[in-house]
């Protein structure tokens, strides 16, 4: 298995690249451009936690009356996971999720996200997720990525799920926040520091926590299959391309300073 998930790691080394030397980042200097960034970005963090929830769904056990998990392994992975994702401690040092955290930290700094909470609601409502992001007023690159990820959760191939949790968010943001926080200016700035806590939370719990929890989790779910290793290696490989197209696309309205709230 070792070899198979190096392989795959090979294979999706030059996204991988492409993401962690994307010019996005020199791009986020001031407040305003991180509140640009923020308008975009907040449609991938809150996505995540249903690629998270997926998995816990399908790992652990949340109806009545309670049965064992048939996979107690994975389980145990998936609940720490999602401990630190939807329990952590924010900023001020109270509970809450790391998507909540978030929107706490674009309040801070004062991004408008009436956009987003419209967005957000007709989302949780709808009985038709995909049409519903097709018909949002977002950038196309926004829904791509919103509707990749609810593909790959509504696709039931677990093991193509926690390839794109994996290589698409656990494995790969520790790097991208890292590029950001270097290029930021202002650090020390009061308002902006929930954003920063956020940052560097998720450099300390990915990196150190989760990412490896989360790579053994997808060697667990294809052990020897040379089939499913080949599904999760394409999986993460279109994961890495929509996230891409969203720093693309960011970076350009960055350049021409365009809001999408």
């Amino acid at each position: 298995m070792i070899e198979m998930i190096n392989e795959l790691e090979r294979i999706i080394a030059p996204l991988k690249k492409q993401l962690i030397d994307h010019p996005l980042y020199k791009k986020i200097k001031t407040v305003d451009d991180l509140k640009l960034f923020n308008s975009y970005h907040i449609y991938a963090v809150w996505d995540f936690m249903s690629l998270v929830k997926k998995l816990q769904l399908e790992f652990t056990c949340t109806e009545l009356p309670w049965r064992p998990s048939s996979h107690p392994e994975v389980g145990r992975l998936i609940n720490e996971i999602v401990w630190g994702e939807e329990t952590d401690l924010d900023f001020s040092g109270r509970p809450m999720s790391h998507f909540e955290m978030y929107l706490e930290a674009m309040k801070a700094i004062k991004v408008d996200t009436t956009l987003f909470n419209s967005n957000y609601q007709r989302l949780i409502s709808s009985p038709d997720i995909l049409s519903e992001i097709e018909i949002l007023d977002l950038p196309s690159a926004v829904k791509d990525f919103l509707k990749f990820t609810f593909e790959t959760i509504n696709s039931n191939k677990i093991h193509c799920i926690a390839a794109v949790f994996t290589f698409g968010r656990e494995d790969l943001i520790p790097d991208l926040f890292i590029e950001i926080i270097k290029n930021l200016e202002q650090k020390d700035n009061t308002n902006i520091q929930p954003m920063v806590y956020y940052f560097e939370r998720h450099i300390e719990v990915d990196g150190d926590e989760h990412g490896p929890l989360a790579l053994k989790m997808v060697e667990l779910l294809c052990e020897n299959d040379k089939q499913k290793w080949e599904e999760a290696t394409e999986a993460a490989k279109i994961a890495l391309e929509k996230r891409l197209e969203l720093w693309d696309s960011i970076s350009s309205q960055i350049s021409l300073k365009t809001p999408v709230y």
